[in-house]
């Protein structure tokens, strides 16, 4: 089965396109559908010096490589570099399309590339993230997961100030984050019997209560009633030693009470080829693990490695449905 994926550039003004467009000059195995804005991404072709052929639905590809274009134009073809809020509305309709594209059975799973989280709401969208976009858009409760060769770290909070965190770590958020957690590694990773660590807040994982309470009042007793149901799960763990590599070599997946404790150790592992994995979503969401680089932007310096990992990652996940269907 060769998968249909639908590839959004994100923020033209950002590196995105460029990304785009070397992805156009290699071979996949899966059909790509870009939603987006063809004059910036010929306009990405030119400052790279690359050839980019695109067609519509329906019309004959000019090249072999040809990548069939849905065309989502922006009303204002921004400077490398220089993000542009009156395209905020087409950089969301891009990702929305794309993703009823996938709801509609269209495409078997969605890539994504950067966004510019500032421009979007200074263009009057109140935005927090794609993943919360796609997750409103197709009223699921997801997880976001990072992962490259190394280690596949969930996040229980995401984009919340730390100050807030303890707060946010409630039994019923757990609960529920863990569930999406197994049932994606089962589904989508063919994982039968998946082993999550699941990492504590409080240094030491709370030192028996003295550093802390929430691993003994909320975690703990979580996990022991998941694990009733037959979730493999380990922890509360110190987040200090979890990620040492024999630990790691245990677990399928770790759980992160916050963005900051988890996402370092991957990113340091192997930034480059890391990507961010939408779980829960009725279809296969990957994006790119970095952002915008608008400094990089029209100057053919930026590594596409996480693109390319981000598109494979969402053809594979793409054939695991399928065939567990």
């Amino acid at each position: 089965m060769r998968p249909r994926l639908a590839l959004v550039p994100g923020e033209p003004a950002g590196i995105g396109p460029e990304l785009v467009v070397r992805a156009a000059q290699q071979d996949f195995d899966a059909d790509l559908v870009i939603h987006g804005d063809a004059a910036a991404l010929h306009r990405a072709a030119a400052a790279l010096s690359l050839p980019l052929h695109l067609h519509r639905a329906g019309e004959t590809p000019a090249s072999p490589r040809s990548l069939e274009l849905v065309e989502i134009p922006h009303p204002d073809q921004a400077a490398f570099g220089i993000p542009e809020p009156a395209n905020a509305a087409s950089v969301v309709a891009a990702l929305t399309r794309a993703a009823q594209a996938c709801l509609d059975g269209d495409c078997d799973g969605m890539v994504t590339g950067p966004v510019h989280k500032a421009a979007i709401n200074q263009g009057g969208i109140a935005f927090t993230g794609t993943t919360g976009l796609l997750a409103a858009h197709a009223r699921r409760e997801v997880v976001m997961m990072l992962a490259n060769g190394i280690v596949r770290v969930a996040l229980l909070t995401v984009h919340m100030p730390l100050r807030a965190v303890a707060d946010a770590i409630t039994p019923d958020a757990l609960d529920g984050a863990l569930r999406i957690v197994d049932a994606a590694l089962r589904r989508d990773f063919g994982i039968a019997e998946p082993v999550v660590a699941v990492l504590g807040l409080n240094p030491h994982a709370g030192e028996d209560g003295h550093l802390g309470r929430e691993e003994i009042e909320v975690i703990e007793p979580t996990l022991q009633r998941l694990r009733g149901e037959g979730l493999r799960l380990v922890g509360p763990l110190p987040a200090d030693t979890a990620f040492l590599p024999d630990k790691l070599r245990g677990f399928d997946a770790v759980l992160a009470m916050y963005h900051d404790q988890g996402l370092p150790v991957l990113k340091y592992s192997d930034f480059a080829n890391a990507v961010n994995i939408s779980l829960g979503l009725p279809y296969p969401r990957v994006a790119v693990d970095h952002g915008t680089a608008l400094d990089l932007a029209g100057k053919g310096l930026a590594d596409p490695s996480s693109l390319f990992a981000a598109i494979r990652t969402c053809a594979r996940l793409a054939r695991q449905r399928r065939s567990a269907a």
